[in-house]
């Protein structure tokens, strides 16, 4: 479609007559459109975000897990993040919602750049933001770890595994391994974001810079 555009786009400049000529609203409504589905992608793919891994909860290693932070004794922290989690995917969930149903509703061209704009800022906040609390959860795991006053009762498989290795080297070990792995799931979903949420809004920027010339 947006070779289509494009193709459009120059024969309405050239006024070409082997082509059939497109006025300024036409390009325009075109535009808006495109814009429109990418939000409404946008939306689609935060919802799904929010709610596939909740599915993973029902897995019996996760509930293990739970375990875990009990013996850790951060569950009630985890819980506090998790709020905090949840509310903010919730309220990013709604700003998105709000961002389809302005870009929806058909506009000028500088009104409809004002709106991808607050779009594409509303996004790079949230995927700093969903970044920020993964890397926060690990460093809560970490402290977890380092506080804790029996590892060996929070890992007792671990433990039984690595006999040799004294409390306090079982102890850093565990906490390199998870901050480790933090750094790495972090840098993963980085990736994600980047390939999801960025090509989405290198659309948009392609969008908004049609309608700047348009404007010209």
């Amino acid at each position: 479609m947006t070779d289509e555009l494009d193709l459009l786009k120059r024969d309405w400049q050239k006024k070409e007559v082997n082509l059939p000529k497109l006025s300024y609203s036409d390009i325009h409504k075109m535009i808006w459109k495109k814009s429109s589905s990418i939000v409404k992608w946008i939306l689609i793919i935060s919802i799904l975000e929010f709610t596939l891994p909740h599915l993973l909860y029902l897995l019996p290693s996760m509930q293990d897990g739970m375990e875990v932070y009990k013996k850790l004794g951060i569950s009630n922290y985890l819980l506090i993040v998790s709020i905090i989690t949840y509310s903010a995917a919730i309220y990013f969930i709604v700003q998105f919602y709000k961002r389809f149903r302005e870009i929806s509703v058909p506009d000028n061209s500088k009104s409809l750049m004002n709106k991808i704009i607050r779009t594409r800022r509303t996004v790079k906040h949230y995927v700093i933001f969903s970044l920020s609390m993964i890397m926060l959860t690990v460093i809560v795991m970490v402290i977890g770890v380092f506080f804790s006053h029996d590892i060996a009762d929070a890992f007792p498989d671990l433990r039984q595994g690595l006999q040799n290795i004294s409390e306090e080297k079982l102890r850093f070990t565990l906490m390199a391994s998870i901050g480790g792995f933090g750094v790495v799931l972090t840098l993963f979903m980085g990736c994600v974001y980047f390939l999801l949420y960025g090509l989405l809004l290198r659309k948009l920027n392609k969008n908004y810079r049609e309608l700047r010339q348009l404007e010209i």
